[in-house]
Protein backbone atom coordinates (compact mmCIF):
# COMPACT_ATOMS: atom_id res chain seq x y z
CA UNK A 1 0.00 0.00 0.00
CA UNK A 2 2.89 2.17 0.85
CA UNK A 3 3.97 2.08 -2.86
CA UNK A 4 0.66 2.83 -4.44
CA UNK A 5 0.23 5.83 -1.70
CA UNK A 6 4.10 7.51 -2.75
CA UNK A 7 3.23 6.65 -6.80
CA UNK A 8 -0.02 8.45 -5.84
CA UNK A 9 2.02 11.78 -4.53
CA UNK A 10 4.28 11.08 -7.65
CA UNK A 11 1.69 11.59 -10.27
CA UNK A 12 0.14 14.32 -8.41
CA UNK A 13 3.17 16.20 -8.80
CA UNK A 14 4.27 14.74 -12.43
CA UNK A 15 0.60 15.64 -13.61
CA UNK A 16 0.68 19.28 -12.88
CA UNK A 17 1.05 21.61 -16.13
CA UNK A 18 4.52 22.96 -15.31
CA UNK A 19 5.95 19.34 -14.85
CA UNK A 20 4.66 17.84 -18.06
CA UNK A 21 5.87 21.26 -19.72
CA UNK A 22 9.02 20.57 -18.42
CA UNK A 23 9.31 17.09 -19.59
CA UNK A 24 7.48 17.37 -22.74
CA UNK A 25 10.47 20.30 -23.63
CA UNK A 26 13.03 17.40 -22.34
CA UNK A 27 12.21 14.36 -24.03
CA UNK A 28 11.38 16.74 -27.23
CA UNK A 29 14.80 18.18 -26.75
CA UNK A 30 16.68 14.89 -26.44
CA UNK A 31 14.99 13.37 -28.94
CA UNK A 32 16.07 15.79 -31.89
CA UNK A 33 19.45 16.26 -30.53
CA UNK A 34 20.20 12.37 -30.52
CA UNK A 35 18.95 12.51 -34.21
CA UNK A 36 22.43 14.48 -34.75
CA UNK A 37 25.44 12.68 -35.35
CA UNK A 38 27.75 12.77 -32.51
CA UNK A 39 25.98 14.94 -30.03
CA UNK A 40 24.96 12.27 -27.42
CA UNK A 41 23.57 12.68 -24.26
CA UNK A 42 26.32 13.64 -22.63
CA UNK A 43 27.12 16.97 -24.81
CA UNK A 44 23.18 17.51 -24.96
CA UNK A 45 22.98 17.58 -21.11
CA UNK A 46 26.09 19.53 -20.86
CA UNK A 47 25.29 22.26 -22.66
CA UNK A 48 21.22 22.21 -21.82
CA UNK A 49 21.95 21.95 -18.22
CA UNK A 50 22.49 25.90 -17.62
CA UNK A 51 19.02 26.47 -19.28
CA UNK A 52 17.40 24.93 -15.80
CA UNK A 53 19.03 27.03 -13.23
CA UNK A 54 16.21 29.18 -13.17
CA UNK A 55 13.40 26.18 -13.27
CA UNK A 56 11.96 24.89 -9.75
CA UNK A 57 13.78 22.42 -8.38
CA UNK A 58 11.72 19.09 -9.42
CA UNK A 59 10.85 20.16 -12.57
CA UNK A 60 14.49 20.80 -13.47
CA UNK A 61 15.75 17.47 -13.14
CA UNK A 62 12.37 15.79 -14.60
CA UNK A 63 13.49 17.94 -17.86
CA UNK A 64 17.55 16.80 -17.59
CA UNK A 65 16.24 13.26 -17.32
CA UNK A 66 13.88 13.81 -19.99
CA UNK A 67 16.77 14.93 -22.42
CA UNK A 68 18.57 11.86 -21.06
CA UNK A 69 16.86 9.39 -21.67
CA UNK A 70 15.04 11.24 -25.08
CA UNK A 71 18.84 11.32 -26.67
CA UNK A 72 18.78 7.55 -25.99
CA UNK A 73 15.74 7.27 -28.29
CA UNK A 74 17.14 9.54 -31.09
CA UNK A 75 20.13 8.49 -31.18
CA UNK A 76 19.23 4.52 -32.42
CA UNK A 77 16.87 6.84 -34.57
CA UNK A 78 20.15 7.98 -36.83
CA UNK A 79 22.38 4.16 -36.06
CA UNK A 80 19.05 2.55 -38.06
CA UNK A 81 19.14 4.90 -41.13
CA UNK A 82 22.86 6.39 -41.54
CA UNK A 83 24.67 4.13 -39.42
CA UNK A 84 26.14 7.10 -37.13
CA UNK A 85 25.45 5.82 -34.08
CA UNK A 86 26.39 8.45 -31.50
CA UNK A 87 26.59 6.03 -28.01
CA UNK A 88 28.34 2.54 -27.69
CA UNK A 89 24.58 1.31 -27.22
CA UNK A 90 22.74 2.73 -30.04
CA UNK A 91 26.16 1.24 -32.38
CA UNK A 92 24.75 -2.22 -30.71
CA UNK A 93 21.55 -1.05 -32.19
CA UNK A 94 23.09 -0.16 -35.89
CA UNK A 95 24.58 -4.08 -36.20
CA UNK A 96 21.25 -5.31 -37.45
CA UNK A 97 19.21 -2.12 -37.88
CA UNK A 98 21.11 -0.84 -40.75
CA UNK A 99 20.72 -3.97 -42.83
CA UNK A 100 17.20 -3.82 -42.03
CA UNK A 101 17.21 -0.05 -43.26
CA UNK A 102 19.29 -1.44 -46.44
CA UNK A 103 16.69 -4.39 -47.20
CA UNK A 104 13.90 -1.39 -47.00
CA UNK A 105 12.28 -2.30 -43.54
CA UNK A 106 13.59 0.71 -41.34
CA UNK A 107 9.94 1.36 -40.83
CA UNK A 108 9.99 -1.82 -38.76
CA UNK A 109 13.22 -1.02 -37.24
CA UNK A 110 12.25 2.28 -35.75
CA UNK A 111 8.78 1.34 -34.55
CA UNK A 112 10.15 -1.63 -32.60
CA UNK A 113 13.11 0.38 -31.44
CA UNK A 114 10.20 3.07 -29.79
CA UNK A 115 7.96 -0.02 -28.68
CA UNK A 116 10.93 -2.20 -27.12
CA UNK A 117 12.32 1.18 -25.40
CA UNK A 118 9.27 2.35 -24.36
CA UNK A 119 8.69 -1.62 -23.00
CA UNK A 120 11.98 -1.29 -20.95
CA UNK A 121 11.54 2.00 -19.87
CA UNK A 122 8.64 1.16 -17.97
CA UNK A 123 9.10 -2.03 -16.47
CA UNK A 124 12.78 -0.36 -15.27
CA UNK A 125 10.31 2.55 -13.56
CA UNK A 126 8.62 -0.07 -11.48
CA UNK A 127 11.89 -1.41 -10.36
CA UNK A 128 12.85 2.03 -9.57
CA UNK A 129 9.80 2.71 -7.63
CA UNK A 130 9.46 -0.62 -5.64
CA UNK A 131 13.16 -1.19 -4.92
CA UNK A 132 15.55 1.42 -4.56
CA UNK A 133 16.35 1.25 -1.09
CA UNK A 134 17.34 -2.57 -1.04
CA UNK A 135 18.62 -2.64 -5.14
CA UNK A 136 20.59 0.63 -4.15
CA UNK A 137 22.35 -1.50 -0.52
CA UNK A 138 22.71 -4.17 -3.29
CA UNK A 139 24.51 -2.08 -5.26
CA UNK A 140 26.95 -1.25 -2.24
CA UNK A 141 28.56 -5.14 -1.99
CA UNK A 142 30.12 -4.58 -5.45
CA UNK A 143 33.44 -3.73 -5.15
CA UNK A 144 36.81 -3.21 -7.53
CA UNK A 145 37.21 -7.12 -7.93
CA UNK A 146 32.99 -7.20 -9.16
CA UNK A 147 33.51 -4.31 -11.43
CA UNK A 148 36.69 -6.29 -13.07
CA UNK A 149 34.76 -9.55 -13.27
CA UNK A 150 31.61 -7.85 -14.39
CA UNK A 151 33.61 -5.57 -17.00
CA UNK A 152 35.49 -9.00 -18.35
CA UNK A 153 32.19 -10.35 -18.87
CA UNK A 154 30.63 -7.70 -20.65
CA UNK A 155 34.16 -7.34 -22.27
CA UNK A 156 33.59 -10.96 -23.62
CA UNK A 157 30.51 -10.61 -24.73
CA UNK A 158 30.94 -7.64 -27.10
CA UNK A 159 33.80 -10.27 -28.94
CA UNK A 160 30.76 -12.89 -29.44
CA UNK A 161 29.39 -9.69 -31.73
CA UNK A 162 31.29 -11.06 -34.57
CA UNK A 163 30.33 -11.93 -37.50
CA UNK A 164 33.31 -14.84 -38.20
CA UNK A 165 36.06 -15.71 -36.25
CA UNK A 166 35.62 -15.13 -32.34
CA UNK A 167 39.82 -14.26 -32.22
CA UNK A 168 38.34 -11.32 -34.49
CA UNK A 169 36.57 -10.31 -31.98
CA UNK A 170 39.04 -10.43 -29.26
CA UNK A 171 41.14 -8.78 -31.22
CA UNK A 172 38.57 -5.78 -31.96
CA UNK A 173 38.68 -5.91 -27.59
CA UNK A 174 41.77 -5.60 -27.21
CA UNK A 175 42.85 -2.93 -29.81
CA UNK A 176 40.16 -0.85 -27.61
CA UNK A 177 41.65 -1.50 -24.71
CA UNK A 178 44.68 -0.42 -26.07
CA UNK A 179 43.40 2.51 -27.31
CA UNK A 180 42.02 3.45 -23.89
CA UNK A 181 45.24 3.67 -22.25
CA UNK A 182 46.07 6.54 -24.57
CA UNK A 183 46.52 9.84 -22.00
CA UNK A 184 46.85 10.40 -18.68
CA UNK A 185 47.33 7.06 -16.20
CA UNK A 186 43.99 6.57 -14.23
CA UNK A 187 45.91 6.64 -10.63
CA UNK A 188 48.92 8.39 -11.15
CA UNK A 189 48.57 10.75 -13.15
CA UNK A 190 51.49 9.88 -15.59
CA UNK A 191 50.57 10.45 -19.96
CA UNK A 192 51.21 7.44 -21.35
CA UNK A 193 51.41 6.97 -25.47
CA UNK A 194 50.87 10.79 -25.53
CA UNK A 195 54.46 11.49 -27.81
CA UNK A 196 54.48 14.87 -25.81
CA UNK A 197 51.49 16.17 -27.33
CA UNK A 198 48.98 18.02 -25.18
CA UNK A 199 46.25 16.91 -27.36
CA UNK A 200 46.41 13.01 -26.25
CA UNK A 201 46.38 14.05 -22.54
CA UNK A 202 42.89 13.49 -21.85
CA UNK A 203 43.20 10.40 -24.14
CA UNK A 204 41.20 9.83 -27.67
CA UNK A 205 37.60 11.22 -27.01
CA UNK A 206 34.57 8.45 -27.80
CA UNK A 207 33.06 10.44 -30.20
CA UNK A 208 35.66 11.11 -32.86
CA UNK A 209 36.59 7.46 -32.30
CA UNK A 210 32.86 6.36 -32.91
CA UNK A 211 31.69 9.26 -35.50
CA UNK A 212 35.05 7.96 -37.68
CA UNK A 213 34.89 4.03 -37.14
CA UNK A 214 30.86 4.00 -38.05
CA UNK A 215 29.69 7.27 -39.67
CA UNK A 216 32.61 8.09 -41.69
CA UNK A 217 33.22 5.03 -42.52
CA UNK A 218 29.79 4.27 -43.91
CA UNK A 219 30.24 7.40 -46.11
CA UNK A 220 33.73 6.25 -47.18
CA UNK A 221 32.32 2.86 -48.06
CA UNK A 222 29.18 3.47 -50.19
CA UNK A 223 31.34 6.08 -52.22
CA UNK A 224 33.63 3.57 -53.17
CA UNK A 225 30.97 1.05 -54.03
CA UNK A 226 29.56 3.96 -56.85
CA UNK A 227 26.99 2.90 -58.63
CA UNK A 228 26.90 -0.42 -56.88
CA UNK A 229 25.76 0.32 -53.25
CA UNK A 230 22.48 -1.07 -52.05
CA UNK A 231 19.47 0.72 -53.17
CA UNK A 232 16.96 1.51 -50.20
CA UNK A 233 13.37 1.03 -50.24
CA UNK A 234 11.87 4.35 -49.10
CA UNK A 235 8.10 3.68 -49.03
CA UNK A 236 6.40 4.93 -46.58
CA UNK A 237 2.75 3.42 -46.60
CA UNK A 238 1.25 2.35 -43.28
CA UNK A 239 1.89 -1.54 -44.56
CA UNK A 240 6.01 -0.75 -44.41
CA UNK A 241 5.97 0.91 -41.48
CA UNK A 242 4.23 -1.40 -39.19
CA UNK A 243 6.34 -4.70 -37.90
CA UNK A 244 4.57 -7.27 -38.90
CA UNK A 245 2.85 -10.13 -36.45
CA UNK A 246 5.80 -12.34 -36.46
CA UNK A 247 8.24 -9.31 -35.76
CA UNK A 248 5.78 -8.32 -33.03
CA UNK A 249 6.36 -12.13 -31.66
CA UNK A 250 9.86 -12.28 -32.52
CA UNK A 251 10.99 -9.30 -30.55
CA UNK A 252 8.60 -9.68 -27.38
CA UNK A 253 11.04 -12.28 -25.76
CA UNK A 254 14.50 -10.44 -26.56
CA UNK A 255 12.69 -7.40 -25.26
CA UNK A 256 11.92 -8.75 -22.05
CA UNK A 257 15.53 -10.70 -21.65
CA UNK A 258 17.12 -7.37 -22.58
CA UNK A 259 15.07 -5.13 -20.27
CA UNK A 260 16.19 -7.47 -17.18
CA UNK A 261 19.42 -7.09 -18.35
CA UNK A 262 19.57 -3.66 -18.43
CA UNK A 263 17.49 -3.08 -15.12
CA UNK A 264 20.33 -4.91 -13.20
CA UNK A 265 22.61 -3.51 -14.95
CA UNK A 266 21.92 0.02 -14.81
CA UNK A 267 21.53 -0.39 -11.14
CA UNK A 268 25.22 -0.83 -10.68
CA UNK A 269 27.35 2.14 -11.00
CA UNK A 270 29.96 1.88 -14.03
CA UNK A 271 27.99 -0.54 -15.50
CA UNK A 272 25.27 1.40 -17.41
CA UNK A 273 23.42 1.10 -21.03
CA UNK A 274 26.80 0.40 -23.11
CA UNK A 275 27.56 -2.91 -20.96
CA UNK A 276 23.97 -3.50 -20.69
CA UNK A 277 23.07 -3.05 -24.85
CA UNK A 278 26.47 -5.28 -25.44
CA UNK A 279 25.68 -8.11 -22.99
CA UNK A 280 21.41 -8.52 -23.90
CA UNK A 281 22.91 -8.56 -27.51
CA UNK A 282 25.46 -11.17 -27.36
CA UNK A 283 22.89 -12.99 -24.95
CA UNK A 284 20.37 -13.05 -27.61
CA UNK A 285 22.75 -13.99 -30.37
CA UNK A 286 23.41 -16.82 -28.08
CA UNK A 287 19.64 -17.76 -27.57
CA UNK A 288 17.59 -17.10 -30.24
CA UNK A 289 16.33 -19.13 -33.06
CA UNK A 290 16.88 -16.47 -35.47
CA UNK A 291 20.84 -16.68 -34.49
CA UNK A 292 22.06 -16.73 -37.62
CA UNK A 293 20.39 -13.93 -39.06
CA UNK A 294 22.19 -11.97 -36.41
CA UNK A 295 24.18 -9.08 -38.45
CA UNK A 296 22.25 -9.16 -41.08
CA UNK A 297 19.06 -7.60 -40.21
CA UNK A 298 17.51 -9.36 -37.20
CA UNK A 299 14.68 -7.53 -35.58
CA UNK A 300 15.36 -9.63 -32.30
CA UNK A 301 19.16 -7.50 -32.70
CA UNK A 302 17.28 -4.36 -32.05
CA UNK A 303 14.47 -5.26 -29.74
CA UNK A 304 17.05 -7.23 -27.17
CA UNK A 305 19.57 -4.26 -26.92
CA UNK A 306 16.84 -1.01 -26.73
CA UNK A 307 14.94 -2.65 -24.22
CA UNK A 308 18.57 -2.91 -22.06
CA UNK A 309 19.59 0.65 -23.08
CA UNK A 310 16.40 2.49 -21.68
CA UNK A 311 15.87 0.36 -18.93
CA UNK A 312 19.45 0.82 -17.40
CA UNK A 313 18.88 4.30 -18.56
CA UNK A 314 16.98 4.65 -15.89
CA UNK A 315 18.08 2.10 -13.53
CA UNK A 316 21.05 4.31 -13.12
CA UNK A 317 19.51 6.69 -11.26
CA UNK A 318 18.94 4.23 -8.13
CA UNK A 319 22.80 4.62 -6.74
CA UNK A 320 22.89 8.39 -8.09
CA UNK A 321 19.32 9.40 -5.98
CA UNK A 322 19.43 6.80 -3.23
CA UNK A 323 24.05 6.47 -2.38
CA UNK A 324 24.99 10.09 -4.17
CA UNK A 325 27.09 7.95 -6.68
CA UNK A 326 27.15 8.44 -10.37
CA UNK A 327 27.20 5.09 -12.41
CA UNK A 328 28.71 7.59 -15.21
CA UNK A 329 29.94 11.16 -16.42
CA UNK A 330 26.14 11.26 -17.58
CA UNK A 331 24.91 10.57 -14.12
CA UNK A 332 27.75 12.90 -12.46
CA UNK A 333 26.01 15.65 -14.21
CA UNK A 334 22.79 15.00 -13.19
CA UNK A 335 24.38 15.19 -9.47
CA UNK A 336 25.78 18.38 -9.86
CA UNK A 337 22.63 19.42 -11.21
CA UNK A 338 20.67 18.09 -7.77
CA UNK A 339 23.18 19.55 -5.46
CA UNK A 340 23.18 23.24 -7.80
CA UNK A 341 18.93 23.01 -6.88
CA UNK A 342 19.46 22.23 -3.49
CA UNK A 343 19.00 18.78 -3.22
CA UNK A 344 21.35 16.40 -1.33
CA UNK A 345 21.03 12.74 -2.65
CA UNK A 346 21.69 10.08 -0.35
CA UNK A 347 19.67 7.45 1.78
CA UNK A 348 17.48 10.13 3.22
CA UNK A 349 16.53 11.82 0.18
CA UNK A 350 13.15 9.69 0.04
CA UNK A 351 12.03 10.93 3.64
CA UNK A 352 13.41 13.99 3.44
CA UNK A 353 12.04 14.93 -0.51
CA UNK A 354 8.89 12.42 -1.13
CA UNK A 355 7.33 14.94 -3.57
CA UNK A 356 10.62 15.03 -5.40
CA UNK A 357 11.56 11.68 -5.45
CA UNK A 358 8.27 10.07 -6.89
CA UNK A 359 7.23 13.00 -8.73
CA UNK A 360 10.57 12.25 -10.78
CA UNK A 361 10.00 8.51 -10.79
CA UNK A 362 6.13 9.25 -12.19
CA UNK A 363 7.61 11.56 -14.55
CA UNK A 364 9.38 8.67 -16.33
CA UNK A 365 6.14 6.70 -17.16
CA UNK A 366 4.95 10.07 -18.59
CA UNK A 367 8.40 10.93 -20.56
CA UNK A 368 7.93 7.44 -21.75
CA UNK A 369 4.25 8.08 -23.23
CA UNK A 370 5.37 11.21 -24.47
CA UNK A 371 8.21 9.74 -26.39
CA UNK A 372 6.09 6.86 -27.72
CA UNK A 373 3.40 9.69 -29.08
CA UNK A 374 6.47 11.65 -30.79
CA UNK A 375 8.28 9.11 -32.32
CA UNK A 376 5.95 6.53 -33.96
CA UNK A 377 4.37 9.80 -36.15
CA UNK A 378 7.53 10.60 -37.31
CA UNK A 379 8.58 7.37 -38.32
CA UNK A 380 7.76 7.96 -42.08
CA UNK A 381 9.43 11.18 -42.08
CA UNK A 382 13.03 9.89 -40.96
CA UNK A 383 12.90 7.39 -43.84
CA UNK A 384 12.00 10.05 -46.08
CA UNK A 385 15.89 10.76 -45.20
CA UNK A 386 17.36 7.64 -47.28
CA UNK A 387 15.49 9.06 -50.11
CA UNK A 388 17.85 12.26 -50.46
CA UNK A 389 20.28 11.49 -53.32
CA UNK A 390 23.28 10.34 -52.51
CA UNK A 391 25.19 13.49 -53.46
CA UNK A 392 23.09 15.55 -51.12
CA UNK A 393 23.40 13.36 -48.29
CA UNK A 394 27.23 12.10 -47.89
CA UNK A 395 28.20 16.11 -48.29
CA UNK A 396 25.76 16.96 -45.53
CA UNK A 397 26.65 13.82 -43.52
CA UNK A 398 30.66 15.21 -43.81
CA UNK A 399 29.23 18.84 -42.93
CA UNK A 400 27.17 17.68 -39.53
CA UNK A 401 30.32 15.48 -38.55
CA UNK A 402 32.36 18.42 -38.67
CA UNK A 403 30.29 20.55 -37.23
CA UNK A 404 29.64 18.00 -34.29
CA UNK A 405 33.08 17.12 -33.88
CA UNK A 406 34.36 20.28 -33.76
CA UNK A 407 31.16 21.96 -31.20
CA UNK A 408 32.36 19.13 -28.73
CA UNK A 409 35.59 20.77 -27.75
CA UNK A 410 36.33 23.72 -30.58
CA UNK A 411 39.66 21.72 -31.51
CA UNK A 412 40.48 21.15 -35.10
CA UNK A 413 42.41 18.47 -34.53
CA UNK A 414 39.35 16.27 -33.70
CA UNK A 415 38.73 16.75 -37.39
CA UNK A 416 41.50 15.43 -38.68
CA UNK A 417 41.33 12.53 -36.30
CA UNK A 418 37.95 11.45 -37.17
CA UNK A 419 39.52 11.76 -40.98
CA UNK A 420 42.19 9.49 -40.18
CA UNK A 421 39.99 6.79 -38.04
CA UNK A 422 37.33 7.09 -40.32
CA UNK A 423 40.03 5.83 -43.14
CA UNK A 424 41.32 2.99 -40.30
CA UNK A 425 37.37 2.10 -40.19
CA UNK A 426 37.19 1.99 -43.82
CA UNK A 427 39.94 -0.69 -43.16
CA UNK A 428 37.91 -2.51 -40.89
CA UNK A 429 34.99 -2.57 -43.52
CA UNK A 430 37.51 -4.36 -45.92
CA UNK A 431 39.15 -6.85 -43.34
CA UNK A 432 35.53 -7.43 -42.19
CA UNK A 433 36.21 -6.82 -38.14
CA UNK A 434 33.45 -5.32 -36.73
CA UNK A 435 33.90 -1.77 -34.63
CA UNK A 436 31.76 -2.48 -31.83
CA UNK A 437 33.89 -4.90 -29.70
CA UNK A 438 36.49 -1.86 -30.33
CA UNK A 439 33.58 0.67 -29.02
CA UNK A 440 33.41 -0.91 -25.77
CA UNK A 441 36.99 -2.18 -25.15
CA UNK A 442 37.73 1.70 -25.65
CA UNK A 443 35.04 2.93 -22.71
CA UNK A 444 35.98 0.26 -20.20
CA UNK A 445 39.99 0.55 -20.70
CA UNK A 446 40.33 2.95 -18.00
CA UNK A 447 37.65 1.43 -15.36
CA UNK A 448 39.05 -1.74 -16.45
CA UNK A 449 42.81 -0.86 -15.23
CA UNK A 450 41.33 0.91 -12.15
CA UNK A 451 39.24 -1.66 -10.69
CA UNK A 452 42.40 -4.02 -11.24
CA UNK A 453 44.35 -2.04 -9.86
CA UNK A 454 43.06 -0.88 -6.31
CA UNK A 455 42.01 -4.99 -6.15
CA UNK A 456 45.31 -5.68 -6.48
CA UNK A 457 46.53 -3.15 -4.17
CA UNK A 458 43.76 -4.55 -1.51
CA UNK A 459 44.52 -8.28 -1.86
CA UNK A 460 48.72 -7.83 -1.86
CA UNK A 461 49.17 -8.81 -5.17
CA UNK A 462 47.00 -11.56 -4.60
CA UNK A 463 44.69 -12.59 -7.73
CA UNK A 464 42.83 -15.28 -5.78
CA UNK A 465 40.38 -12.04 -4.77
CA UNK A 466 38.42 -12.24 -7.90
CA UNK A 467 37.65 -15.92 -6.80
CA UNK A 468 37.13 -15.61 -3.53
CA UNK A 469 34.35 -13.30 -3.50
CA UNK A 470 31.24 -14.89 -4.88
CA UNK A 471 29.79 -12.26 -6.99
CA UNK A 472 32.66 -11.78 -8.52
CA UNK A 473 33.40 -15.84 -8.92
CA UNK A 474 29.60 -15.87 -10.78
CA UNK A 475 30.58 -13.43 -13.47
CA UNK A 476 33.64 -15.62 -14.33
CA UNK A 477 32.10 -18.51 -14.51
CA UNK A 478 29.55 -16.92 -16.61
CA UNK A 479 32.23 -15.08 -19.20
CA UNK A 480 34.26 -18.74 -19.29
CA UNK A 481 30.74 -20.09 -20.00
CA UNK A 482 30.05 -17.88 -22.16
CA UNK A 483 33.69 -18.32 -24.30
CA UNK A 484 33.65 -22.08 -23.98
CA UNK A 485 29.60 -21.67 -26.16
CA UNK A 486 31.41 -20.16 -28.56
CA UNK A 487 33.96 -22.20 -29.23
CA UNK A 488 32.46 -25.77 -29.40
CA UNK A 489 29.53 -23.40 -31.65
CA UNK A 490 32.58 -23.29 -34.08
CA UNK A 491 34.00 -26.87 -33.18
CA UNK A 492 31.00 -28.50 -34.44
CA UNK A 493 30.24 -25.83 -37.28
CA UNK A 494 34.22 -27.05 -38.90
CA UNK A 495 33.44 -30.49 -37.91
CA UNK A 496 30.01 -30.94 -39.78
CA UNK A 497 31.59 -30.20 -43.45
CA UNK A 498 34.14 -33.10 -42.81
CA UNK A 499 31.52 -35.52 -41.37
CA UNK A 500 29.31 -34.58 -44.49
CA UNK A 501 32.26 -35.22 -46.85
CA UNK A 502 33.01 -38.65 -44.82
CA UNK A 503 29.09 -39.28 -45.20
CA UNK A 504 29.07 -38.93 -49.41
CA UNK A 505 32.51 -40.63 -49.55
Amino acid sequence: MDLFANLAIGFDVALSPSAMLYCLIGVTLGTFIGVLPGIGPLAAIGVLLPITFHAPQTEAIIMLAGIYYGTMYGGSTVAILLNLPGTAASAVVAIDGHQMAKQGRAGPALVMTTLSSFMGGCVAIIVVAGFAPPLAQFALRFQSPEYFSLMIMGLLAAAVLVQGPFLKGIAMVVLGLLIGTVGQETISGLPRFTFDTLYLYDGLSFVVVVIGLFGLAEVLRNLALGADREKVDTRVGWRELVPTKRDMKDSFMPTARGTGIGAFLGILPGAGPAIASFVAYALEKRVSRNRRNFGKGAIEGIAAPEGANNAAAQTSFIPTLSLGIPGDAIMAIMLGALMIHGLTPGPQIIQNNPEFFWGLIASFWIGNLFLLLLNLPFVGLWIKILSIPYSILFPAILSFIAIGIYSLYREPLDIFMVTGIGLVGYLFIKLRCEAAPLLLGLILSPLLEENLRRSMLVSRGDPMIFLERPISLIFLILAVLGVGAVLLGSWRASRKPQTEEGSAK
